[in-house]
């Protein structure tokens, strides 16, 4: 498993497994299959109401926790310093763990700056191994970069092969902050799966569309977590690392990249919609 080094010496895998959209019922069978077949990553978040389901699978998988690499994010409902180092904890009570890898701060609404004080603390504390930052464009990340302690290890953002992010990742990189892609498969939209280009690379390597757009990323530098509840895929998703893609390729899918994201995080009814998202989406409300 190819790994990068984050900007504190960190060692962290670049393919890995993510859980948004897991229903807590099948987080831990998923998670199970997922270390099964090779990942060592784990991406979930407060806000995907499955964190336990991944301590459950962790502690059952049979692997080292040494050799397991677990991300979580602080919702917005915990913002600030005294509720986010509340939720820290939570967080590794239903993971099983003493420690969290890499922590992010998940959507850059509410007391983001207590949040990321709280963070900075439990990573002094030994509680958190890194910390960065997920949805944060432009200004609010550069603010947040210039104005803390400890510098974002990794900033999460919607990646893949029609929105390549290359102003953020030029923006990003004088912090030494690692990219890493949510939806890295576009969530199946845009015909990726059915997309010609990529298409004509994969049966050069006899690799799967999927297998293609991963391995741009990848190859681009950028960590990559594909999701799927099936065992198959998640085994084809991660058989990346037999082939390279030519310069030509990497090329041809450069040229791919609209510019343009699925989530626009500055509309006021999407902030509306994830302000009240805990309220409206956590089970156990209901």
């Amino acid at each position: 498993m190819n790994t990068v080094k984050l900007n504190n010496g960190v060692e962290m895998p670049m393919l890995g497994y993510g859980v948004f959209l897991v229903s807590p019922e099948e987080c831990e069978r998923c998670v199970l299959d997922a270390i099964g077949v090779g990942y060592r990553l784990i991406d979930t978040a407060q806000a995907y109401y499955n964190e336990e389901g991944v301590g459950a699978a962790i502690s059952k998988c049979g692997v080292p926790r040494n050799e397991l690499f677990l991300t979580t994010k602080v919702w917005i409902s915990n913002a600030g310093e005294t509720n986010a180092a509340r939720s820290i904890d939570e967080s590794l009570r239903k993971l099983r763990t003493d420690y969290i890898d890499l922590l992010l701060i998940h959507q850059p609404f509410g007391d983001y700056y207590g949040t990321y004080r709280a963070m900075q603390q439990a990573y002094r504390d030994g509680k958190v191994r890194a910390i960065g930052l997920s949805n944060f464009y432009d200004a609010r990340f550069l603010d947040l970069a210039e104005n803390m302690e400890i510098k974002p290890a990794v900033l999460q953002l919607e990646t893949h092969v029609f929105f390549q992010q290359h102003k953020m990742r030029n923006l990003i990189k004088d912090y030494g902050t690692q990219l890493m892609a949510w939806g890295p498969l576009a969530q199946g939209a845009d015909g990726i799966f059915t997309n010609e280009t990529l298409k004509a690379i994969g049966d050069k390597y006899g690799k799967t569309h999927a297998q293609v757009a991963l391995k741009f990323l990848v190859s681009e530098g950028i960590i990559a977590i594909p999701k799927s509840t099936h065992k198959e895929r998640m085994a084809s998703n991660i058989a990346i690392g037999d082939f390279s893609l030519s310069a030509e390729d990497m090329e041809t899918i450069r040229k791919m990249d609209t510019g343009k994201s699925k989530v626009d995080f500055n509309d006021p009814a999407m902030a509306k919609y994830l302000i009240d998202y805990d309220k409206n989406f956590n089970p156990t409300n209901k």
